[in-house]
Order: C-alpha cells, then structure tokens, then sequence
C-alpha cells in the first residue's frame, strides 16, 4: 500500500495528494535544524492565509530585552530539542513506532482521525472493538496493521466549554501524556502525534496548543532518554503557523529566543507535569503557633534512668505545640458519652406518659441521618448474610402489585404475625431486605387488619425502632398506608404513633372498611388477598349468615 520516499527533497516531507508512501524521520524537518523556517513552507500554502494574522512572537520589535531579569521557566535545552518534529500531514504516512489516534469513549471509525482507518486496514476497527472503549483522557495502543508504524494508540479528547475550562485544559494535556506513557511502557521509542481535538468538540486551537507543547516538553523533561522522537502533525496552515509561533516558547533554540519567551507565556503554564494549577484546591499547611515556654524557677529532679517511662507528659506542655482551633474540635470520650447518657435519659423522661399508656418504651433521642445510615447499613449487610426462609413462608410480608397509580405495593398480613413463633430481631432483618429495592422510589403499603386483632401484638417501641432503621428514605417515598378493617384499638395506637413517633409517615395512613373501597386505590387484580379477609369482610359489614367459598369466593348463605 505504501511506497518509499526517494529523497526528503523531492517532496519537502510533504505527502502527496493520494498519500501513497512512507516518510522516514530524516525526512521530517527536526526543531533544533536552523533550517526549519524555510523547511516548512509548502509550495501548496492557501495564499489566502495572512502571515501577519498570526505574527510571530519572536519577531516582534521591542521584545529582545523582554526577560526584565526573570528567570526562564522553559530554559534552552538541546538534547530535548533534538527530539522535537514539526511536520505538515497525516502521521500514519510516518515510519515511526507509534501514532495517535483522536476518537471518542467507543472508539468507533466514524468518530476517529480521518483517514486513519482507512489506510490501516479492517484489522484496526476490529481490534478496537475488543477493547472495550476508552474514557476521556485516558489511552489505549493496538497494532497499527498496514500502516508504516509499529503502534496505533489511541486516546479520548475532552469537550469544551468556557465554564468547564480548567477541566478541560488538564484532561486533554492527559492525553498527550497518556500518549507518551504508553509509548514507554511498550518500549516504543518515537511517536507522531496530530492535534488531539475535533471541530465537533469545539475545543479552541491554540489553547489547545499550548497544552500540547508545554505537556510534551514537561515529560521529554523527566524522560528524555527513553524517547527519541516526537513529531508533531499539523494538516491545516492555521496549525502548522499556530505550532511554528508557540514551539519557540517551550522549546527555544538560543538565549534569545530564550529571554523573549519570558515575556511572552501565559502566566499559567501549568506544573511539573503540564496540568493547570489550581490554587483553591492546593492543600496549605499553616505553621504551628509559636508560644514561649515558661522556664521553671528551678531546675528539675534528676530522675533515675529505670524511672523514664512512668514519667507522665505535662498536658500544658503538649498544648504549647498544637493548634487552639484543633485543639476545640476533640472532645473527651468519657464527655461525649456522658452527655448522650444525659441526652437519653432526659429523652426517656419525657415519654413516660406512653409507656404507663400501654404503648411501650418509646424513648430515647431521635438518630441523626448518619446515624441512620450507618444503622440501615448494618442491618442490611447482616439480612443479606443469613437465610429468612421461614419468614418468608410465614406470609406476613411480601410484594403486591402496584396501586393505581403505578406505584409498587407492599402487603403485610396482620393475622399472619404470630408473636409467639416469631423472632422480632430476625423479622427486623427481613422486613428491611423486603423494603430495601421498594423505598428507593414512590411506593405503598397494604395492611390487612383482618381478624389480627385476636393476636398479640407488638408494642410501639418496636415500631419505632423498625422506622429507625428504615430511615428518612423510607418517609420520603411512602405514598400512603391504606389499613384494611381498622378496630380502635389499632386506630388508638397509631394516634399514639402520629404523637410520640413520627408525624409524617403515619399522618399518612388511609382507613379503609371494605374491600371494595380499597380496590379504588388498588386494584382487586394486583392484591393476592388471604381467604379469611373476604370472610372477614362480609361478617363485618353486616353479612352475619353468609361464607365465601375460598376456591371460587362466591358468597352464599351459612348452613
């Protein structure tokens, strides 16, 4: 596919129009040549492009004595210089170890350098695929397949936008080193790189620029002697002048060039890797106060050497070295846990009305949210590590459909919670595995009250414990509790609820007496009803002599 150059100058290092043959490096004009100015005009320049429009700095007038006695931040350097290529086209038509490829997160051919592809072959895209795409910043390496180079690497530019400026600045300047770091770790050695952006990310092209030079000149840096080669590819004039201003910035040839280049960075040029600095999220260390230490009146007892350790430390002493306003933030552990028992004790005084009520021990303070967290965290991890079977089996709890609304349903049978066989702890366990996919969004409750009243309860302490450990999640996304054949009892103990618990959650419980009432707000076909709850239905509301078949629940008079 590709065919050998005969010599640099029968083409300038410049492809032609069906880019057909291989350049080699010594074709490519280096940066440290004093030749480069006139090796990189092409004889194809638009003539429409101003040469004024983008003066170069270097040839500016009054700007020989810039440096105003600064010193240099990118200092003259020849051996990195030797390494640096400006070259005008495609860089898979280079004889290098590697080349870069600009793409996005899948890494599709429609998305990657044009070109590039095409000229490698299907070989290419089907790797690509194998990949499993690649995040912005970030870079892969292939094979390269028809191509004159050893390596594809491939790396995601960012999208632009002013207000996200910085972030973007710091992920394209890590593609350039992804680039190079790869490049080492492969054991390649000279890599060609286009401008690592597209038109249809709108990243502007001298910033963009900017970061690409000083990036490269950063690594070559620290890691010069393991790279011999880095070319850079422009394929439009606007580039290749934009690349031929900036280059002497970073990588000047003399003192000259050197001094002027002072003047003439941004004043943000990034920090030992290239990156942007960003001086509100720098971590700043203030020093110590400085306090003079009483000297004591007279000098201390000589204590004997066996006796050193049992010396206890002066707390005044250690003062004198820490922080005051650190210092304000520890609290003595025996403190903390006195005020809470305080904090409980004052909190279990003042509900004693419900517990001589009959309600339970509903006392103690109310859990702050991290503290809920961590207690729903818990419960939950420990639920998912044992086997509640014989919940399950027991029907007290488990999922409807939903309401007629399209919320999700949770129905709990008041008659199937047998306190007597029942483990309240193990249930706790349960009944937090069963709510957990439920509370993350909208949801309802279905409490069939049915013939529970002849079963013992649970007081309303436990109640408030299991809300605690459901958590404000559990608050925020119930809809309603609609009660099916409430008694007053029930009706008692959840106004006792609604005054010592929690106002929200049981403000918005529903009393429904019939069934057919209920079905407004749920419907009959997304509800599995226990038989005994229509019979129950029918004896209360009147229907004394009549018994539903529990097969078919067709009603009919008692024998």
């Amino acid at each position: 596919m590709y065919r050998p150059v005969a010599t640099a100058a029968a083409t300038g290092g410049v492809p032609t129009d069906n880019g057909d043959y291989v350049v080699t490096l010594d074709q490519v004009p280096r940066w440290n040549d004093a030749e480069i100015r006139s090796s990189l005009e092409y004889e194809n320049e638009d003539p429409s492009f101003s040469k004024s429009f983008l003066s170069d700095p270097l040839t500016s007038p009054g700007e020989e004595s810039g440096s105003n006695g600064l010193a240099s931040r990118f200092p003259v350097d020849h051996e990195i210089n030797s390494k640096i290529y400006l070259w005008r086209g495609q860089p898979w038509n280079l004889e290098v170890d590697a080349v870069v490829n600009s793409t996005n997160e899948s890494m599709d051919e429609v998305h990657s350098s044009q070109g590039l592809h095409a000229a490698a072959g299907p070989g290419l895209a089907e790797e690509c695929t194998t990949l499993g795409g690649c995040r912005t910043g970030m870079a892969k390496v292939t094979n390269a397949y028809d191509l004159p180079a050893r390596r594809v690497i491939h790396t995601v530019g960012p999208k632009y936008a002013v207000k996200y400026h910085t972030a973007a600045e710091n992920a394209l300047s890590h593609c350039y080193r992804s680039c190079l770091e790869l490049l080492i770790e492969n054991g390649l050695r000279s890599i060609a790189m286009g401008c690592i952006y597209t038109e249809a990310k709108n990243y502007p092209r001298e910033p963009a620029a900017h970061v690409a030079i000083r990036t490269v000149r950063r690594l070559l840096e620290k890691q010069k002697d393991k790279i011999t080669a880095v070319v850079f590819c422009t394929s439009t004039s606007s580039d290749t002048e934009i690349y031929k201003r900036l280059l002497p910035l970073y990588f000047p040839r003399d003192k000259h060039e050197e001094a002027v280049a002072i003047s003439k960075l941004p004043a943000d040029v990034g920090d030992e890797n290239g990156e942007t600095i960003i001086h509100e999220r720098k971590i700043r260390i203030k020093p110590l106060p400085k306090k003079v230490i009483p000297k004591p009146s007279q000098p201390p007892a000589e204590v004997p050497a066996s006796d050193v350790g049992l010396v206890q430390r002066n707390s005044s002493y250690l003062d004198t070295y820490l922080d005051p306003a650190f210092m304000s933030l520890m609290k003595d552990p025996d403190q903390r846990r006195q005020e809470q028992w305080e904090k409980t004790a004052q909190a279990r005084g003042g509900w004693n009305c419900a517990k001589m009520l009959g309600f339970g021990d509903i006392g103690g303070p109310p859990l702050s949210a991290a503290e809920e967290y961590s207690l729903h965290s818990r419960c939950l991890a420990k639920a998912n590590s044992l086997n509640l079977s014989e919940i399950a089996e027991m029907k007290i709890l488990y999922r409807g459909g939903v309401d007629s609304e399209g919320r999700p349903v949770m129905v709990v049978v008041g008659a199937h919670f047998l306190l007597r066989c029942l483990e309240l702890e193990r249930f706790i366990l349960y009944v937090v595995k069963e709510f957990e996919p439920l509370i993350q969004k909208p949801y309802t409750i279905v409490y069939f009250h049915s013939a529970a009243s002849l079963q013992v309860q649970p007081d309303l302490g436990w109640m408030r414990r299991l809300q605690q450990i459901l958590g404000r999640k559990h608050q925020r996304n119930l809809h309603a509790i609609y009660v099916l054949h409430p008694t007053f009892h029930l009706k008692t103990a959840i106004f006792a609820l609604q005054m010592f618990v929690d106002k929200v959650v049981w403000k918005k419980v529903v009393y429904v007496d019939r069934l057919l009432q209920l079905f407004k707000y749920v419907p009959r076909e997304q509800l599995t009803i226990p038989d005994f709850a229509f019979q129950h239905d029918i004896e209360v509301n009147g229907g004394k002599g009549l018994i539903v078949d529990p097969r078919t629940k067709y009603v009919y008079h008692r024998p």
